[in-house]
């Protein structure tokens, strides 16, 4: 009964979801594209900004090149590089009180995933002021128009850049969860591989896997619709092309100006068709042990494309034919688990780890309910899975 009643559910979150259109973030791209920035925020009349990012940016100097800009055409900046990997409530509350005090007009999201979903958190307090983050836990909890996010990747992952969704990690329930709100997805997406050359290659491969599994479980869940098959083909076949290449050589601007086109594509596919229980059992490695989300899926991905089994077969074989990976002989057996070993073989080559050390036995049963409360009814994997099949596979990957 229970997978009749998530069937239902997910058919029925289909179709809303289909009548709740929302535009893809505007696309600005190629070398020194954030440097178009300030003419747009003067077009918006938009000259006080909050800019949210991370200590590790701010080091860097990447931010440097965009303030300077900004500087010169007299817009004001107030710089948040306070945001921590897998921002937590208290994260945004601190970015909200500084987007307050300096009076702040619209955000620019500077940064990985992590920085993204910071300023998506803080934008969605600043609609609805008298909810805190917990409350717009879930679905359309939001609902309001948000001050304008540019948001600039400065990896090739996570698509927040055009997704609905901000993650939040709750520390005192370790739970890692979404706000999604189709009024979420920035304004502007702003993919510039300058800011992403001196990416680390492992780094590279994470953020990279992580826009992979995007793809792939966009590709062969249940709620696509041509425009998300079609984004997520472009991706997988992007992230194939490239991404070894991004990770050998970082300084390859083609390999990197693909990898952020195809990390956007992934968000706009599963923006609109949804991830799996790739996700769901990432996010509490995340939220028990701080595992970086892209390491997280990268581990786990081939593991639950296997316990998929036959479920998944026939899009996996696609997706195999659609990278010649496998021979017109084949059935669609053989050519799934050719993708999943071509999975693996990548993985492998890039120093990817099998496995996720520390997991313990005491943990197990919260990370095995969060991944539960996340998953079901709401993805529309290709096979429904429970806690038993969540203990296995973490089981397999400790």
């Amino acid at each position: 009964m229970r997978v009749v009643f998530y069937r239902v559910y997910q058919i029925i979150f289909k179709f809303v979801r289909r009548i709740i259109e929302w535009k893809n973030a505007d696309l600005i791209e190629g070398e020194n594209s954030i440097l178009k920035i300030p003419d747009l925020l003067k077009k918006l009349e938009k000259n006080r900004i909050l800019l949210v990012t991370d200590k590790n940016i701010t080091s860097l100097g990447l931010t440097h090149p965009l303030l300077e800009a900004l500087k010169k055409e007299g817009i004001n900046v107030s710089v948040f590089d306070e945001t921590v990997p897998n921002p937590t409530i208290g994260n945004i509350e601190n970015a909200l009180k500084q987007y307050k005090e300096n009076d702040c007009q619209a955000l620019i999201a500077f940064g990985g995933g992590s920085s993204m979903d910071c300023a998506k958190g803080v934008a969605a307090r600043v609609a609805q002021p008298h909810k805190s983050v917990p409350q717009m836990r879930g679905l359309l909890k939001v609902h309001r128009s948000i001050p304008c996010i540019i948001a600039v990747p400065t990896t090739a992952g996570t698509g927040s850049e055009t997704t609905i969704a901000a993650v939040i990690t709750d520390p005192q329930t370790h739970e890692k969860y979404a706000i999604n709100d189709p009024c979420l997805v920035p304004r502007y997406a702003v993919l510039d591989p300058l800011i992403t050359l001196g990416l680390p290659p492992f780094v590279t491969a994470t953020t990279g896997l992580d826009a992979l599994t995007h793809a792939v479980e966009a590709y062969i869940g249940r709620s696509n619709t041509r425009e998300t098959r079609e984004a997520a083909r472009q991706a997988v076949k992007l992230v194939a092309d490239n991404l070894f290449q991004a990770f050998c050589n970082g300084k390859d601007k083609t390999a990197r100006a693909n990898m952020l086109k195809g990390s956007y594509l992934a968000g706009v596919a599963f923006s609109k068709a949804y991830v799996g229980y790739v996700h769901a059992l990432a996010h509490p490695l995340s939220g028990y042990y701080q595992t970086p989300h892209g390491l997280a899926n990268a581990v786990l991905l081939p593991h639950v494309l296997d316990y998929y089994g036959s479920s998944a077969y026939k899009p996996l074989a696609e997706l195999a034919d659609m990278l010649s990976i496998t021979k017109t002989s084949d059935n669609e057996e053989v050519k799934a688990k050719t993708f999943i070993a071509w999975i693996r073989e990548m993985e492998s080559k890039m120093n990817i780890p099998s496995r996720i050390e520390g997991i313990m036995d005491t943990d197990l049963p919260g990370m095995i309910h969060n991944a539960l409360i996340e998953g079901n009814p709401l993805y529309p994997v290709p096979k429904e899975l429970f806690a038993a099949d969540f203990r296995k596979i973490y089981e397999m990957i400790r």
